[in-house]
């Protein structure tokens, strides 16, 4: 564990948002985190924590204790026939784990593949893709309770799982720290390819029988046509949630949209795709200054340089505004605003 004080922390969130946190801890283990909560109670009261730092926007220098997460290994704790449990260090890199994962050949995760950020990360926000989301393969999870220092174990059912909404987001929301997860995963190849443009982008790598591999890099090459790499141009990916609607509203906006896509997500919902929506409303490669919505991407918020979260959060809530306001629909965001 290292501890440190006055730290940037630009490089450790992809937008690239400057701000100094004024107590700064690196934890390389459980036994360290139960360790320093037991011995400093203060330190459970507020507090930030960050994995890849990929999907929060920081708005103001962070007076509160900043844990890193930075817990490595995989450990094999189970397996039959057909699955294996695998146990993965929080601190591990999500796109790391599912090359890993694909060089084992173990299926669950390819659909998941350059998604940015950690593996403790991965189930707070029940990260999703291409018809694939954490949930399918998740086990179990080990978090300390930050107040008392105790290790719990959280199943599925206890993680109460939503569309990009885990209870570490809202009922637990910074009261815990993901130490470890274990996933099932199959050893039987099962791909889920329907969804997206997977089965194009297979064709046109000339792709005939897919495995493991082709699956993961018609991913990657469809995500990186569409999304910045954060290295190069600060982002957080998607920043809003798709919306859903009541059936009846989408049939109402087709009458005045025709084009406007809709996919079922339930019997009477329908998921509107939220980059399309704002790209209806002229935002698509708009920029202020130092920050701007992708030429490529409407959903994605991008920091050219030096933007700062206020402003980059302003933007945000302009473009909900608009939308609301042109379509009659309300999106949320999918980045966490941490002030």
């Amino acid at each position: 564990m290292k501890i440190l004080r006055n730290v940037s922390l630009k490089k450790y969130n992809t937008f690239g948002v400057d701000v100094i946190a004024k107590d700064f801890y690196t934890i390389d283990s459980k036994q360290d985190l139960e360790h320093l909560l037991s011995k400093n109670e203060s330190i459970g009261s507020r507090n930030l924590i960050l994995g890849g730092g990929s999907n929060v926007l920081l708005m103001d220098d962070i007076d509160i204790p900043v844990f890193k997460i930075s817990i490595s290994g995989k450990e094999i704790v189970r397996e039959n026939a057909d699955h294996v449990w695998i146990k993965v260090g929080a601190g591990e890199l999500w796109h790391d784990f599912v090359i890993y994962c694909i060089e084992h050949q173990w299926s669950g995760v390819e659909n998941l593949s350059l998604i940015p950020g950690t593996v403790g990360a991965a189930p707070m926000q029940n990260i999703g893709a291409y018809g694939v989301e954490i949930k399918s393969v998740f086990d179990t999870l080990e978090a300390v309770h930050i107040a008392s220092g105790h290790t719990e174990v959280f199943d599925k059912e206890q993680c109460c799982f939503g569309y990009r909404e885990s209870i570490f987001k809202n009922t637990h929301k910074g009261k815990y720290i993901i130490c470890s997860v274990t996933f099932r995963l199959n050893k039987k190849a099962k791909f889920n390819i329907s969804y997206g443009a997977i089965q194009e982008t297979l064709k046109l790598m000339g792709v005939e029988k897919p495995d493991l591999k082709s699956v993961s890099d018609a991913v990657i090459r469809i995500r990186q046509s569409k999304l910045p790499d954060p290295k190069d141009i600060g982002n957080a990916g998607s920043f809003f949630k798709n919306p859903s609607i009541d059936r009846q509203d989408f049939e109402q906006l087709k009458i005045t949209y025709p084009d406007i896509p809709g996919y079922p997500s339930s019997e009477n919902k329908v998921k509107v795709p939220a980059g399309w929506l704002i790209e209806q409303c002229g935002w698509k490669g708009k920029r202020r200054a130092d920050i701007g919505v992708h030429e490529l991407q409407a959903l994605v918020l991008v920091n050219y340089g030096a933007g700062t979260g206020n402003r980059i959060w302003q933007l945000a809530m302009d473009i909900r505004d608009s939308v609301n306001e042109k379509f009659g629909i309300q999106i949320e965001p999918e980045v966490n605003r941490i002030s």
